[in-house]
């Protein structure tokens, strides 16, 4: 029933929660659309894209469950940017605006951002953002060898991108002139206009049925109680500050990520002094994803019953100083942002863990491995420059850290939340053959609770010219590690399939008829290998994601091929380890 004057606090706090549930079923149909309207494949197959809705302040109201961490929490700071730009009183019905300034968005320009008025009776009822990853954005192409932002594509401010309902199409030519798949990014843009115009167009439907003249009671409501459920949730913690670092591989050198977490009367502070200073290539990340993955870790174990929006974000302050390489000012190059950016979770949660050690699961590969690779002439070094000319960004992942009470997840995309690009989708849009794609047994460390799997991808070029893969790997040197006495994953592996090693960032020539070799880490393990039970292992013997040497070595577990278990020879190892 809609809210009628005069009704009982109960039911009126009934008909709100109606309104937030249905709520989210916009914002989940405006991801959606994205996703079946979205010309690259980073949208349509990966899902890399977020969605949500904003009340006319700014603050956001609800988001898709749909899409990643890294879009949402950033976008959710980013649209208080448009409407500083772009006053809700200058906007006229019609307008949309757009950015991918990595300071004003979501943190490199491959990132478009596009934020729509909703109007109703002739004002604006609240706001719309989305936020799609593109495949090309010019410049030297997705990859991590920028050293000024100026080098890394096309960089647009926030401005609009159509004017009372009208494209604008000098804006859409300049882009098309700078990329190197103009169909794609401008298909792309429009697919964003459209997940928006899907969610007005629900959110009117709402508003219609439920009779509201605004939606301003409803925002108050729905962070109103996000804040105060996530203050509860905080306040279940002890006060006191806890600190970890994690030191991880870096461009030019090894760098140090370093956390200070304070938890004080109901509220979360991390705090990033001692963290590295910025690189001078294109690792470098923006504040906004520095917040966005940070707060994304805290949720993960810390309310994450809560819904996510303005409330509940509230409730958690990120804060790190400017230089360093999780506050990265302008012109740093910061393309590859996420390769730094996605393993923050990991550093909070080995705070995390100092207070609730079994509820936080173990480090992960936490950066995704997504080769970029590209073809053509100027793209590859020495003199055989055939080939068709082709870029792609193609996304997959090793394995999570192990979880309390539960191995990890094999090669599944955390924090990040993508999907794995399926190969048949890469050969059809690029001249590849994906020779090989499986799990990588041993890597996902030893644990009461295994680590996720890595796996191992074998690519070479269809027609045998050579190829180029930009690279922007980590976990190389240094491996996820282990909670609790787990043992660490295996670190990844960047090769020619002759096992001629290749740096784990950088763009680099895969030689005329050679294949490009990746070997993605596992997670690592948690609690003692000991503890694992000795069918369990024998039943990861058995589904080839354990060797039967790694069994016998770190599992303490004698068995063949087919997992059938030395019962004798197990105790007796077991007994004397």
């Amino acid at each position: 029933m809609p809210p009628t004057p005069n009704q009982p606090p109960a039911l009126e706090n009934l008909e709100r929660q109606i309104q937030w549930n249905r709520l989210l079923a916009v914002v989940e149909e405006q991801a959606q659309t994205l996703i079946r309207t979205a010309f690259s494949t980073s949208a349509r197959e990966a899902g890399d894209i977020s969605a949500g809705v904003y009340d006319t302040q700014g603050r956001m109201l609800a988001q898709a469950v749909t899409g990643t961490p890294g879009h949402v929490n950033a976008m959710a700071a980013s649209v208080r940017h448009f409407l500083k730009k772009y006053p809700v009183e200058t906007m006229e019905e019609g307008d949309v605006f757009f950015t991918n300034d990595p300071w004003l968005g979501t943190g490199h320009l491959n990132d478009f951002t596009v934020v729509t008025p909703t109007w109703r009776e002739g004002k604006v009822v609240g706001l719309f953002a989305c936020t799609t990853h593109v495949a090309d954005i010019g410049g030297r192409g997705f990859g991590p060898d920028g050293r000024q932002i100026y080098e890394e594509g096309i960089r647009l401010p926030i401005m609009p991108l159509a004017c009372k309902g009208e494209m604008q199409r000098y804006v859409l030519d300049i882009i098309a002139v700078n990329v190197r798949n103009p169909v794609e990014v401008e298909g792309d843009l429009y697919s964003l206009v459209a997940c928006n115009a899907v969610g007005s167009k629900r959110l009117l439907e709402m508003m219609d049925e439920f009779r509201m003249a605004d939606v301003s009671p409803l925002a108050a409501h729905i962070i109103e109680a996000s804040e105060a459920g996530m203050r509860a949730e905080i306040a279940k913690l002890p006060n006191g500050i806890y600190k970890n670092a994690m030191r991880i591989d870096g461009y030019e050198a090894p760098l140090d990520l370093v956390a200070t977490m304070t938890i004080q009367d109901g509220h979360i502070a991390v705090d990033f002094t001692g963290t590295s200073g910025v690189s001078a290539y294109g690792i470098n990340v923006p504040m906004s994803y520095t917040e966005a993955y940070a707060s994304f870790g805290v949720r993960c174990v810390v309310g994450n019953r809560v819904p996510n929006n303005a409330g509940s974000l509230g409730a958690v302050r990120i804060t790190a100083p400017e230089g360093c390489i999780l506050n990265a000012p302008e012109p740093c190059a910061v393309t590859a942002r996420h390769v730094i950016g996605q393993m923050l979770p990991d550093v909070v949660l080995g705070c995390l863990n100092q207070i609730i050690p079994d509820q936080v699961p173990a480090e992960g590969t936490s950066c995704l491995w997504n080769p970029v690779l590209m073809g053509g002439h100027g793209v590859v070094d020495g003199p055989d420059q055939r080939g068709k000319a082709f870029a792609m960004n193609t996304f997959h992942t090793g394995g999570t850290g192990a979880r309390p009470a539960k191995d990890g997840l094999n090669a599944t995309a955390f924090p990040s939340g993508v999907r794995n690009t399926p190969v048949e989708i890469n050969e059809t849009v690029a001249p590849l053959v994906f020779w090989r794609k499986e799990y990588r047994p041993d890597s996902g460390g030893a644990g009461e609770y295994r680590g996720g799997t890595g796996q191992i991808m074998e690519v070479g070029h269809a027609d045998g010219a050579p190829f180029a893969i930009s690279s922007m790997f980590d976990r190389i040197e240094h491996p996820p590690r282990g909670r609790n006495g787990g043992d660490p994953g295996a670190t990844g592996v960047i090769a020619v399939k002759d096992k001629t090693k290749l740096k784990g960032k950088g763009r680099q020539t895969i030689p005329s008829g050679e294949r490009l070799l990746l070997e993605m880490p596992g997670g690592g393990g948690l609690g003692s290998p000991k503890a694992r039970p000795a069918a369990v292992v024998a039943d990861d013997v058995r589904n080839g994601l354990v060797s039967v040497d790694a069994a016998r070595d770190a599992y303490g577990v004698v068995c063949d091929a087919d997992g059938i278990i030395d019962e004798a020879a197990t105790a007796s190892l077991r007994a004397t380890a």
